[in-house]
């Protein structure tokens, strides 16, 4: 789940999970894959301890996943601000403060890339969550960068024989790992509060910079690879919020 861009996918298909009872009844939107790179890197579980981070800055993932779906080219820039899609732009009062959803600034090259409405909707259930947990607006842009980086934010299901091990979901959270069931997991709203349920067990998360704090609970392969996604993270936030 936390590789460079080898790992994305090259086919994309919508299904259908049903909710476990303990969740919702209605039905939520997850991708499967066929046909794709193995996935590596391990999302561990809720309460892992960030492993060492030793390695160099991530080189910047390319958009894969829309190279896939066919929405832009290898050549293509994204040129706009906001890549949230077209919902309306909350008022500057409305706005959280800029130094709130960033204040450590940025670390490194920044990548983007643009969203469609599945894209959006998981975003805004991130930002939903992180309200809900009281983790707040830098909460919710740890949040969707990290989702940025594990899934460019699609809901996936299992890809059969290419899965990373057992990694589902925004977060590609693992079921053997204590995250939850595959059905919990493919939940955004129940996956996003995991997520969020787990940072608040980093001390002092709010005082991290962003990387450190995602690493802290994802243990990725690649420890700097979140930091790239944090500018456009706080442009959705900033947004959808």
């Amino acid at each position: 789940m936390k590789q460079h861009f080898t790992r994305w996918l090259p086919a994309i298909a919508k299904t259908a999970v049903a909710k476990t009872t303990d969740i919702a009844q209605n039905r939520r939107a997850v991708l499967t894959v066929a046909g794709v790179a193995a996935l590596g890197g391990l999302a561990f579980g809720p309460t892992a301890v960030a492993a060492p981070v030793t390695s160099g800055p991530h080189a910047g993932a390319k958009a894969a996943i829309d190279l896939a779906t066919g929405k832009k080219t290898a050549t293509e820039t994204v040129k706009s601000g906001l890549t949230t899609g077209s919902d309306k732009v909350p008022s500057k009062a409305d706005r959280p403060a800029r130094d709130k959803l960033m204040p450590h600034g940025v670390e490194g090259a920044q990548s983007r890339i643009p969203l469609d409405d599945a894209q959006l909707d998981n975003a805004k259930a991130i930002v939903k969550a992180a309200k809900e947990t009281g983790v707040g607006e830098r909460g919710a842009v740890i949040g969707v960068a990290t989702s940025l980086q594990e899934s460019k934010l699609y809901n996936l299901g299992h890809l059969g024989a290419y899965n990373d091990h057992d990694s589902e979901g925004l977060f590609q959270q693992r079921p053997s790992s204590g995250w939850g069931t595959p059905e919990q997991i493919t939940d955004p709203e129940y996956a996003s509060k995991a997520f969020f349920g787990a940072l608040k067990n980093v001390g002092g998360w709010q005082d991290l910079p962003l990387t450190t704090a995602a690493q802290t609970v994802q243990v990725s392969a690649y420890p700097y690879a979140y930091a790239q996604w944090e500018e456009q993270a706080a442009d959705i936030v900033q947004q959808v919020w």
